[in-house]
């Protein structure tokens, strides 16, 4: 069936006109016709084949992107297509095949409101970031959070109760959640294993003849160590265009012993000035290839590491985008179809090598970078530096203890050995420990590590107030036992324990004590927390449970009155906890 939204938002009625006119598969014919590109101008790689002649564009729009599939960011690759939506909200989108609504998930951050399509060829397309869902859904998706008290919902949908045909509309195109601006996010996912798949691989193409663009190579000094900021490394720039590159400076590179390459580069596609993601990298050594780099597809629990295969130290000290061409041994991710030593080459024979950079995006376009390098015998005495520290293995659980801390990672969550160091520095102001050094903000963590702090006062009664501190970024928790405060940490750096004993703040935004509220459509209100963060909120009226939205751009929540509040006076009542169970709450009378 045809799901029509009852209300129009902007740039809805321009579209709906033109739906009008045209008849809604005429529309896709037009743009199938002049955006699709089904050929590449040279073969991509890619493991498998995948339909190209089922799936449909999720919007009537020319297909433009902000952001493309595998692209890097921060902590993550991304996981779909960002399409363009002129900037605006409001544009209808469309089931890209026939399935059923398989899965709704309303959050505070992320896609803030997202949809799931499950199909009857295997996949499961998902449209992240939309503004509102159908009449229909979006009373399902109400019913749910009353029935179960919460704003947050992440509901699977029972086969068939919402069946849809291709082309159908399904949602309203908008800027919920973490986005930078209004656009719809789109995936189509595996449905069996949930792998995210590279959607132009399915002919959803983006108009592009451009090439990538090369503007540095990396030359890493690996000599059998495990990579780490120490590593010696060299960033040179490169010039060119037209799929054409070289060094800025032409030089052949005197090379010894273990040596790895990265490159920094871009593409870009016809369609819009944004710059995303390339879709793969090749290395090459005397024609030989060495490693090989490709966004097809990956699974969600590989996603974190994007730290192993970009150089995470230059980009935590410049924010640097170097991407390594050689693979850490605890990477274990599928974007990496072919590799001979995990890319590492050994330079040691005297003789004059050729390496070579084949860099392509999704359709195809290619740019090339070939570098001259004179190799030596020196390699022979270059011999591995020794740890002087703890050395924690990659593949193993790795510990470390004293009397007052305790480190515990266990296998996985290291990309490659650790020479791991710790030290003890002053107290900060408030703490009730020193501050402790677990290593260096340098070295990604794929997951969690277990970490023990022991306050070097006594606790009593506050033992349950009491978290361990990021220096950094803040509060990660905590729990008091066996006379540590024990906690999960997602990065090394500098920790402390801190009590939290500060209730949350409640600032009331268009409420108060005696307000009238006629003619005011929704009460509005910001809540924050100085320390270990908000675990629970409640919005109710006349003792009833109304649903409060947390809107994470404006940082404000909002209850939209509805039919149910009647003309008179009424009480409304608002409480929140933090993770420590600190709790404040606000109460108003107000009139209606």
């Amino acid at each position: 069936m045809l799901f029509r939204p009852a209300y129009r938002l902007p740039g809805y009625q321009e579209i709906a006109s033109y739906l009008a006119m045209t008849g809604r598969r005429t529309l896709l014919t037009v743009i199938s016709a002049l955006f699709s590109i089904t050929t590449h101008a040279q073969d991509v790689i890619q493991s498998k084949q995948y339909p190209k002649n089922q799936f449909r564009y999720p919007l009537d729009l020319p297909p433009s992107t902000a952001g493309s599939f595998g692209e890097l960011r921060p902590s993550h690759f991304h996981s779909g297509l960002d399409f363009k939506t002129n900037q605006r909200i409001g544009f209808p989108v469309h089931a890209v095949y026939d399935g059923y609504i398989s899965r709704v998930r309303i959050q505070f951050g992320g896609f803030g409101q997202a949809l799931y399509i499950t199909h009857p060829n295997g996949y499961t397309s998902v449209y992240g970031h939309i503004d509102s869902f159908t009449p229909q859904v979006a009373k399902y998706i109400r019913d749910y959070q009353y029935k179960n008290q919460t704003y947050e919902a992440d509901i699977a949908v029972p086969q068939g109760l919402f069946k849809v045909q291709k082309g159908d509309i399904v949602a309203i195109s908008g800027n919920r959640g973490a986005s930078a601006g209004p656009h719809l996010h789109f995936e189509i996912r595996d449905s069996l294993t949930e792998e995210t798949i590279n959607p132009q691989l399915f002919g959803l193409t983006i108009p592009d003849t451009r090439p990538p663009a090369l503007t540095a190579v990396g030359i890493y000094h690996l000599n059998g160590n495990p990579f780490s900021d120490k590593t010696p490394k060299e960033f040179l720039a490169l010039t060119g265009s037209n799929g054409n590159y070289h060094l800025l400076k032409p030089q052949v590179l005197n090379l010894s012993g273990n040596t790895g390459f990265g490159i920094t580069a871009y593409d870009m596609n016809s369609a819009s000035m944004n710059r995303n993601g390339l879709y793969s990298v090749e290395l090459k050594l005397d024609g030989i290839a060495m490693y090989t780099f490709a966004v097809e597809r990956f699974a969600f629990d590989q996603t974190h590491a994007i730290n192993a295969y970009i150089d995470y130290p230059a980009f935590i000290s410049s924010r640097q985008w170097m991407q390594k061409c050689f693979i850490l041994p605890g990477s274990r991710i599928s974007l990496y179809p072919q590799s001979i030593n995990r890319g590492i080459m050994a330079f040691n024979d005297d003789a004059l090598h050729e390496v070579q950079f084949i860099v392509k995006d999704i359709a195809g376009n290619t740019s090339t970078l070939t570098l001259k390098v004179q190799s030596s015998t020196q390699a022979a005495n270059l011999m591995p530096d020794k740890p002087t520290g703890t050395l924690f293995r990659y593949d193993k659980k790795s510990e470390f203890a004293n009397v007052k801390v305790r480190v515990s990672v266990m296998p996985g969550n290291l990309y490659d050995d650790l020479d791991f160091q710790y030290a003890a520095l002053p107290a900060k102001p408030g703490a009730l420990s020193q501050t402790h050094r677990i290593h260096n903000k340098f070295t990604p963590i794929h997951d969690e590590y277990d970490l023990w702090i022991k306050p070097d006062v006594t606790l009593g009664a506050s033992a349950g107030k009491a978290v361990i501190v990021n220096a950094a970024s803040g509060s990660i928790g905590g729990t008091y036992e066996d006379g540590y405060v024990k906690a999960k940490a997602h990065t090394f750096g500098d920790y402390y324990i801190k009590l939290d004993t500060v209730a949350p703040r409640i600032t009331p935004i268009n409420i108060h004590n005696g307000s009238n509220l006629r003619g005011i459509r929704a009460i509005k209100l910001r809540i924050s927390d100085n320390l270990s963060g908000i675990k629970s909120y409640t919005g109710r009226i006349d003792g009833k449970w109304v649903l409060m939205e947390w809107d994470y751009k404006t940082k404000i929540l909002s209850y939209t009155f509805d039919d149910t509040i009647t003309a008179g006076k009424h009480t409304y009542e608002f409480s929140v906890t933090d993770i420590k169970d600190n709790v404040s709450t606000f109460t108003a009378e107000f009139t209606r």
